[in-house]
């Protein structure tokens, strides 16, 4: 049996739609996957969101290594990939270092690929 179908017009050259807003650069999309990366870790986003919800969205190394099950060497490796990455900053207060959630961090995420 042979099954007919429909022929849709098309415009000589033109494939898809125009864009309606500028897509990321080679630049923007090297850095928007750097982000992605550092969040693309169960422990790394369980760490962000312990700090976010810590008062004033900082928190001590040394309250964030029970919380996760993990050594301090590897939760200080995990912060210092979400500092480079953006989302947090570190000061340190004698032998410790407290991290701070970057204001404004997940919202350039989330804009970046909002349509506009």
């Amino acid at each position: 049996m042979t099954t007919m179908l429909d022929v849709t017009d098309v415009i000589a050259g033109v494939c898809c739609t125009p864009l309606v807003r500028e897509p990321l650069t080679a630049e923007e999309a090297d850095q928007l996957a750097t982000t992605m990366k550092a969040l693309a870790d169960p422990t790394r986003l369980r760490l962000l969101s312990i700090v976010a919800a810590s008062e004033d969205s900082e928190a001590c190394v040394c309250d964030l290594i029970e919380p996760v099950g993990l050594s301090q060497p590897t939760v200080s490796h995990h912060l210092k990939i979400l500092t480079t990455a953006g989302f947090l900053t570190r000061s340190k207060r004698g032998t410790w270092a407290y991290f701070k959630l970057v204001p404004g961090a997940l919202d350039r995420v989330s804009q970046l690929l909002v349509a506009s």
